[in-house]
């Protein structure tokens, strides 16, 4: 955990995670379903809140390397949180360069989203729920950074290792993104109950 009061408190379930991990690296199946329950809620939140659609296929991509370097990986609990959301991240940006490609090669006019923005309104067929559409309206990193926080619950060192920017940066991002989605939400703050609906661990 970070120093200066920025950590987050780590969630009930990590010594039970915990536990899993390490079972599922000896071939316990059981032991990566378990793991697999307590990690995929947060998960497919943080790629719904990042993605046009298809975030259950990403996840389902992403939890394939996942079952197939888990040997090889080393860690904690929150770091075990991490390392899925870095593997999540990448299938994310590597749906989003296909696709761009796709649509370019099929000559349909269509901007991947590049840009500081989620460029939802570009993708063709996009279905949003209320949630992820409320994220959609935050600046892209904002929005990331607000999501692997309080969703995926990762201390800011993680956060920054997987956005890979500076811890600096990202609590900055952090703390606009909570200040944007309490402006849009309006007087009361959701922000929480928002965060659970995409997946925050109760």
């Amino acid at each position: 955990m970070g120093k200066g009061g920025h950590a987050q408190r780590a969630p009930a379930d990590d010594l039970a995670l915990g536990v899993a991990v390490a079972q599922a690296q000896d071939g316990d199946e059981a032991a990566f379903l378990v793991l697999y329950r307590l990690v995929q809620p947060g998960l497919l939140g943080y790629l719904r809140g990042t993605v046009d659609e298809g975030a259950e296929d990403i996840a389902a991509a992403a939890w394939r390397e996942i079952a197939r370097e888990l040997p090889r990986f080393r860690g904690d609990a929150h770091g075990f949180r991490g390392w899925t959301a870095s593997i999540a991240r990448r299938h994310a940006r590597g749906r989003f360069r296909r696709r761009g490609a796709s649509h370019r090669s099929a000559g349909r006019p269509w901007t991947p989203p590049t840009g500081d923005h989620i460029a939802h309104n570009n993708l063709p067929g996009a279905t949003l729920s209320a949630e992820a559409a409320l994220f959609a309206r935050l600046p892209r990193a904002e929005a990331e950074a607000v999501l692997l926080r309080h969703v995926l619950r990762l201390d800011e060192s993680a956060v920054a290792r997987v956005m890979r920017r500076p811890s600096a940066v990202v609590r900055v991002l952090a703390r606009r993104g909570v200040r944007s989605l309490a402006q849009l939400l309006g007087p009361d703050d959701g922000t929480h109950d928002v965060a659970r609906t995409l997946g925050e661990p109760r």
